[in-house]
């Protein structure tokens, strides 16, 4: 008689290989078309911001007797409008989440050389130093051709995310499995 929870296991391993199976197609996907998986994924990011801010304002609603209700309902809104905003301006969401996305590798790249250089005689410290000079040159090049290359850039970013999402849930299916 086969154990109850090793064949729960097999199937949780043969479902998480399906899905990463098509997470990686999705992502081949969104690597051969960038422009509509940058606007995909502007559109899910924009719904989220909406319904965010409808939670936000439902919240302060029902919690208006604490302190701070009409700075929480004037996030909620401000949450609300820019996801609105975002789904009228898809073109102006998709170069704003690839500025945000340059500004935060350049910051990383910044805080990583700092880093390296503080701990600089300890061994590994040239990766850290590595690290923070690729994000800066990564974020320059975001920069230099930012806004012509948001599409492609946050579509192929999108694209990368899903094949290496659906490539970590293949090994754990495998490893699930036996």
């Amino acid at each position: 008689m086969a154990d109850p929870a090793a064949s729960a296991m097999r199937r949780a391993g043969n479902g998480a290989i399906v899905w990463g199976v098509l997470l990686i197609l999705a992502g081949i996907l969104a690597v051969t078309q960038p422009v509509i998986a940058a606007v995909a994924f502007n559109l899910l990011f924009a719904w989220l911001l909406v319904l965010a801010g409808i939670v936000e304002i439902i919240y302060a609603i029902q919690d208006r007797a604490k302190e701070g209700f009409r700075l929480k309902v004037l996030l909620g809104i401000l949450t609300l409008l820019l996801g609105v905003f975002l789904l009228v301006r898809p073109v102006v969401g998709v170069a704003s989440i690839a500025l945000a996305i340059g500004a935060f590798v350049f910051m990383h790249g910044i805080s990583a050389i700092l880093l390296a250089w503080r701990i600089k005689p300890r061994p590994g410290w040239g990766w850290v130093f590595f690290d923070g000079i690729l994000s800066v040159v990564i974020a320059l090049l975001i920069a230099n051709r930012w806004p012509d290359s948001s599409f492609t850039f946050v579509g192929i970013l999108v694209g990368i995310t899903l094949m290496y999402g659906g490539i970590w849930r293949i090994v754990l299916g495998r490893a699930l499995r036996t």
